[in-house]
């Protein structure tokens, strides 16, 4: 037995919430703002790593000596994913896509080489870290790849060419 109630007249009825489609824009930019945070927060965590911090003091990083290039190669490696919040919101779709596409297919290596070293005691810390760092780098990428296309006829394309062609002269 079904029972019908007309909702406008029910005082205490269920109003169903509105589900507008997020822009592909709009998506890219908070898997890239969801990649900085976890990407920053893997990197403080690791200061509690027994002897990291004491490394650091005397100058070292993992195995390499504390050096202005260092450091800026750090900067760089977080200043990129920062920039791609910006700019998956400003590109055009175009160079967004190709944008998104070629930089979340390079930092994958990147995140994965940041297990290198580990010991198996913190394996399940870089397993779940770079697990999930992975994850979202493959949905900025399907994202990306799947990004909506607009349809248009023969005849507009031809009018697009011809006035392509009227332009230049």
């Amino acid at each position: 037995m079904t029972i019908r109630t007309n909702a406008a007249n029910t005082p205490n009825a269920l109003h169903l919430l509105a589900d507008p489609p997020v822009s592909v824009r709009a998506k890219l930019a908070a898997a890239w703002t969801s990649f900085m945070f976890l990407y920053v927060y893997v990197d403080v965590l690791n200061f509690y790593k027994p002897g990291v911090v004491d490394g650091i003091l005397n100058g070292l990083v993992w195995r390499f000596d504390v050096s202005s290039t260092l450091l800026t190669v750090m900067l760089a490696s977080v200043t990129i994913p920062a920039l791609m919040v910006v700019l998956s919101m400003t590109l055009p779709a175009r160079a967004n896509r190709a944008t998104n596409l070629v930089v979340a297919s390079l930092y994958i290596p990147y995140s994965v080489f940041n297990a290198a070293g580990a010991t198996w005691e913190w394996a399940f810390f870089y397993g779940l870290s770079i697990g999930i760092e992975v994850l979202l780098l493959a949905f900025i990428l399907r994202s990306a790849w799947t990004w909506p296309r607009t349809h248009s006829n023969a005849a507009d394309v031809a009018t697009a060419d011809r006035l392509r062609q009227d332009f230049r002269r």
